[in-house]
């Protein structure tokens, strides 16, 4: 027989955008259950491993810095960059209300929950032609989404105070109840016993996540005009499965859309230490480093360079012969530049020890550097280009990279040098030095120089796989999360918020993000939901 419970809300998700609905319900007075399918101690879902970078405009930190922004010159940015169909009334209405909003009901917001930020705004996304982000934008929570998540599951347990929160860890919904045109619960099951659970409530709120965690899902919704790798690392979150899309699509007539719109990354490698099947590690590309095919040619003519345009690298890697790029480059550039996307891999920021943290950004990494040399098989050092191209080799288990095609490689991008900097004349070293008139971005990158020079050693090549990471489409979505059925209208008593409505709308970022949407767009869809939730009952 199943158990039954019951509460004013239903949220299904754990992740961030249900934390926070949930937690502004209940402040709200409101009773509430959330479901969630993995572990207690994986409560917050994606967010829990993620880095914790925001794109914010017009806050206090950017106006201490001297960066003129406002919502004006975002959403222009936001437009273009993402190639955002501006018909689509409600994906629009998302970024609009995101570009007005995000300082006062993100930043502020968060400041007020004792969420602080490192006092230096990054400048990512920047496009290729200076189409992305015209101003730095990108805010880096100190102590990494980690500590946002956490913050926030701490306040919303202290919220919940007469036991009106009811959370059911590792739980699974299968299918979602209506009567007389109304959503008013879910059934689902406990994973662990296989017990049905029947749950009703006035109103049922999907945080699900996308649809990038189940890779026949991705492959399935892949344009069709763009070219797909053979494999991919998995970086989203496994649970991040789209069920519920179809259930909410083909059950009550919800609307999917910009199914095949996603925002992977370009260059990971399997996570030495798996949490899951497939799991990858997504790096921060070095900018100094040679982005090579798989026979150790520079891809090209135009170089790919991190910092710039993601969804353009991705269609890069995507359309190369086989499914795997190289990093070539030395010890010097990965101590300054070498990076893991994620809280795991950023103790120094997750863990706010900010005098470590500037010690090794001014010095370099090099803890993280000898860490991934001695965990990872793909990330591969030698003292020679010789050597290193055998090592190449043996992992790929071929002979794709001729050695001396390597060293060429390498001759022929250190021949830029050569005179000094009068005869530079790479578009790699030009992006180089544009990102270093940005101070954050100066400390980060190394100043251009052979990567043969004396003393730089040893070498480094590290295996480079694309891996998918989030859902930029969803279902669609007003400006209060209400689901939308046919001819537009509200689904009564369904909501959809954080990745699983793309954001915001069913796609507001459009085909590229800014970089640094995603937490906002949770947080930003999951307060609106509250808000309509409570005004209506």
């Amino acid at each position: 027989m199943a158990s039954h419970v019951t509460a004013d809300t239903l949220v299904i998700g754990g992740g961030i955008a249900g934390i926070v609905t949930a937690l502004e319900l209940l402040r709200a007075g409101k009773t509430v259950t959330l479901v969630d399918r993995d572990t207690p101690e994986r409560l917050g879902g994606l967010a829990l491993w993620a880095f914790g970078g925001m794109a914010l405009v017009g806050t206090p930190l950017q106006r201490k810095m001297g960066i003129p922004d406002n919502p004006e010159r975002a959403l222009k940015d936001w437009i273009s960059f993402g190639e955002l169909d501006t018909s689509d009334e409600h994906s629009l209405a998302w970024a609009r209300y995101y570009v007005e909003n995000s300082c006062s009901e993100v930043y502020d917001w968060l400041k007020a929950e004792g969420i602080k930020f490192l006092p230096a705004v990054n400048w990512v996304e920047r496009g290729r032609l200076g189409e992305g982000n015209s101003v730095p934008r990108y805010h880096i929570v100190f102590g990494t989404s980690r500590e946002l998540t956490r913050t926030l599951i701490s306040a919303m347990e202290d919220a919940a105070e007469g036991n009106r929160l009811t959370v059911l860890h590792q739980h699974s919904i299968s299918s979602l109840e209506s009567s007389d045109g109304r959503v008013t619960g879910a059934i689902g099951s406990n994973d662990k016993t296989g017990e049905p659970i029947h749950l009703t409530a006035q109103t049922v709120v999907v945080a699900t996540g996308g649809i990038n965690g189940n890779h026949q899902q991705t492959r399935a919704n892949w344009p069709k005009d763009r070219p797909m790798p053979k494999t991919m690392l998995n970086g989203a979150h496994p649970y991040a499965d789209g069920k519920l899309h179809h259930e909410v699509a083909n059950k009550l007539g919800g609307n999917i859309v910009n199914a095949g719109e996603m925002w992977n990354y370009a260059a990971g490698f399997p996570h030495p230490y798996p949490h899951f099947k497939g799991h990858g590690l997504s790096t921060i590309p070095c900018k100094s480093a040679l982005w090579l095919d798989h026979k150790g040619k520079r891809i090209g003519p135009e170089p790919l360079v991190t910092g710039f345009d993601t969804h353009w690298l991705c269609q890069r890697v995507a359309e190369q012969e086989k499914p795997w790029t190289w990093h070539l480059l030395n010890w010097r550039i990965a101590a300054k530049e070498f990076a893991i996307s994620g809280a795991e891999h950023n103790h120094r920021i997750r863990d706010k020890q900010l005098i470590r943290f500037v010690f090794e950004t001014l010095t370099g990494n090099h803890n993280l550097v000898k860490q991934m040399a001695r965990e990872s098989d793909d990330f591969l050092v030698a003292d020679t280009l010789e050597e290193l191209t055998g090592k190449m080799n043996a992992l790929t288990r071929s002979h794709d990279v001729d050695p001396a095609t390597l060293q060429a490689t390498a001759d022929a991008f250190d021949a830029n040098f050569a005179a000094g900097s009068k005869l530079e004349n790479d578009d790699q070293i030009r992006r180089i030095l544009h990102a270093r008139q940005w101070g954050p971005d100066k400390l980060r990158t190394c100043k251009p120089a052979p990567l043969q020079k004396k003393g730089a050693g040893p070498f480094i090549a590290v295996r480079m796989q694309l891996i998918t990471r989030k859902s930029l489409g969803g279902l669609r979505t007003d400006l209060q999360s209400r689901a939308l059925g046919p001819d537009n209208q509200p689904i009564s008593g369904l909501y959809c918020v954080g990745e699983a409505a793309g954001f915001g709308g069913g796609g507001c970022n459009g085909k590229r993000s800014l970089e640094g949407t995603f937490l906002p767009g949770c947080i930003l869809t999951a307060r609106a939901a509250a808000r309509s939730i409570v005004s209506s009952t």
